[in-house]
This record gives C-alpha cells, structure tokens and sequence, in this order.
C-alpha cells in the first residue's frame, strides 16, 4: 500500500477520486433538480440547478447536430492518454505538477463518462448575478480548471525551479 502512495499510481488514484465525487453529484443533480426547483445556496449569486451540455466549455458547438458528442469524445480520450503518460513521466519528487494533472484527467475523465453515456454533460453549478450568468458547470469542471490554472502558476512562477529540482534529484 506504501508502494502505491510513493508511485504514479497515487495521481490516478486521485483523478479517480475526482471522477468518483463527479459522477456522485451529477445523479444527486439530477435527483433534486431536472424536474424540481433550483436550490439558492446565496441568494443572487449562487444556486444547484440543472442543464445539459452538448457542447464543450460554455456550451461550444452544442447546437452543431451531434456529431460534437464523438468528436468531444475522442478529443477526451486522447487527451487522457497525452496526461496519463505525462505523469507517469514525471519524476517522483515532484507534487504541483502531477496533482494539477491528476485534477485535470478525473475531470474530462468524469465528463467523458456523461458524453458517452448520455450525449451530454450534466451540468447544476450556476454563479449569476442580476442579469449575467456564467454558464452552468459541475465538479468535472471546477477539477479541469483548478488544474489548468495550477499549470499555469507551475510555468510562470515556479518552472526554473522545479527544473533545478528535478536535475539536483537526477544527479543524487
């Protein structure tokens, strides 16, 4: 069990995880909210509702006539690929990294599993204000972008670092 915590396993076990606590609160969504009213948490600012997605992020291309669900599904699967060798490839010193990349995979991950099942993403988050509204997302989505925007901060503030961490850890 160590073993697993000190390998590349312990990312995939958290992108599972990821996709475990999305596929949870998705059929909870639909339970509460595809036939019933939204629930306000802050009132004029945040309530669970429910939507579907066809498309991609804010709903890319979801009028395009089905064909998005196989393309979005395959852009999915090979991306996936592209991060599970990613991080296998990481050294194992090495935590910000693989863990943005752990959110990321269990979140397209989760959101595949909607695609190819169903045709679509389930979506229930809704953040609003007056008359704006972001789009409806759900906790595949919030896993993608927390860890695209940890890979962000790692490349522009802590890259030169890490690169001098992982030669040093190279040369023990």
């Amino acid at each position: 069990m160590l073993k697993t915590f000190s390998s590349p396993l312990r990312w995939y076990l958290l992108a599972l995880v990821i996709i475990v606590i999305d596929i949870v609160t998705k059929v909870w969504a639909v339970d509460q909210f595809m036939y019933g009213p939204a629930l306000q948490i802050i009132p004029g600012l945040l309530q669970f509702t429910y939507a579907e997605n066809y498309g991609a992020a804010f709903s890319f291309l979801a009028d395009a006539g089905g064909w998005q669900r196989w393309f979005f599904g395959a852009v999915a699967i090979g991306f996936s690929a592209v991060v599970i060798m990613w991080i296998w490839r990481l050294p194992a010193v090495k935590r910000w990294e693989p863990t943005a990349l752990a959110l990321i995979l269990g979140g397209a991950l989760g959101n595949l599993w909607d695609r190819i099942l169903l045709g679509y993403v389930r979506d229930f988050i809704s953040v609003y204000y007056g008359n704006w509204h972001f789009p409806v997302f759900n906790v595949a989505d919030m896993a993608i972008t927390v860890g695209a925007a940890m890979l962000v901060i790692e490349l522009l503030f802590f890259k030169d670092r890490s690169d001098e961490g992982s030669e040093k850890s190279a040369e023990v």
